[in-house]
């Protein structure tokens, strides 16, 4: 599945986890995708969204 909303474009963030005596080591954030039946053009089709577009209503889904 890809990591990348096909909607907004929110994908994948990387940073640091810092433990407690500051060491830092690099990690990833991945954004919550989900696939989801869309109704496009008349057309059912399988698109990976983002939740928060899902919750939002920028994606009609298809029954």
């Amino acid at each position: 599945m890809s990591k990348k909303c096909e909607i907004c474009g929110k994908g994948q963030v990387s940073g640091n986890n810092v433990s407690h005596s500051n060491r830092h080591t690099r990690r990833k954030w991945n954004a919550n995708i989900q696939t989801v039946r869309v109704e496009e053009n008349g057309n059912k089709v399988k698109k990976n969204v983002c939740t928060r577009c899902i919750r939002s209503g920028k994606v009609s889904r298809a029954i």
